[in-house]
């Protein structure tokens, strides 16, 4: 007999979410993962990075289970080493935005992400990763990054703040991609219409859960689509102004395990009135 909890689904972001500023988790945080798992409910990482960046971490988490990546372009099956879904940005529809969006800031710096399990993160010259511990190939020319399919773009720009680039490329891009901001220095194309929120609601389906189940954490607008998907969305104290805004609780920050202090308060007496 499972213990009755108040969520079946708890889906986090990573970074500035789940994790620390150094990549890592907190002991304490995954002691509230497992406390989770005792009480009969999933954990599903939902996150911007691609499967191949995320599989380590989830090595780390012995999570053979699904997570949700590529800002809800993949959905993978870490168990299996598999993608179950994928959707990719179709790359002429990639240089055309890209085009668009110099029109109107002058000169940007792009990467991207390939697709599927063993892509490559690629990134042009002037290019510079947002997190230098992932690991990425620097290209000669722009054109080098279109070789293989690829499931988003990232875009710096040398002066623009992210909000400034982000808006520029919202109303130049139309209905050629979607565009989020996932990070500092993280604004980013990817296909029309997906979100992390179509990444979640697929997984839940495959989880057999949904979204009256599920309570979710992140720290940046594109968090914003699985906070409205969700029964409830919990913003770190570190988080966008734009996502605590639609919040429904602001935990503390992820250098001080935000996450853990609310799983600890919804699962700890839940086990507690369990467990004889």
């Amino acid at each position: 007999m499972a213990a009755p909890i108040a969520y079946s689904l708890i889906a986090t972001d990573l970074d500035g979410t789940l994790l620390r500023g150094d990549d890592t988790l907190s002991d304490r945080s995954i002691d509230a993962l497992a406390l989770v798992a005792a009480a009969g409910a999933q954990h599903l990482v939902v996150t911007g990075r691609p499967a191949p960046r995320v599989r380590p971490l989830l090595d780390t988490l012995g999570s053979t289970g699904l997570a949700v990546c590529g800002q809800g372009a993949q959905l993978y099956d870490a168990g299996a080493d598999r993608l179950l879904w994928s959707v990719t940005l179709d790359r002429e529809l990639a240089e055309t935005a890209l085009g668009k969006i110099e029109a109107e800031v002058g000169q940007v710096y792009a990467a991207v992400d390939q697709d599927g399990v063993d892509g490559l993160t690629l990134i042009e010259p002037g290019y510079l990763m947002p997190h230098p511990t992932l690991p990425a190939v620097r290209v000669q020319h722009r054109d080098d990054l279109w070789c293989e399919p690829i499931s988003k773009v990232l875009l710096r720009h040398p002066s623009l703040s992210d909000d400034e680039l982000a808006a520029t490329a919202r109303s130049v891009v139309g209905s050629l991609a979607t565009v989020t901001m996932s990070g500092p220095g993280t604004v980013e194309l990817q296909p029309c219409g997906i979100t992390k929120a179509t990444g979640l609601a697929l997984a839940a389906e495959h989880l057999g859960l949904g979204a009256h189940e599920t309570i979710a954490f992140g720290d940046m607008p594109n968090d914003i689509p699985m906070f409205d998907w969700a029964a409830r969305g919990v913003a770190m104290a570190n988080a966008h102004p734009e996502l605590k805004a639609v919040a429904d609780e602001i935990t503390l920050s992820n250098e001080d395990d935000g996450i853990a202090v609310v799983l600890e308060r919804l699962f700890t007496g839940i086990l507690a009135e369990f467990i004889p």
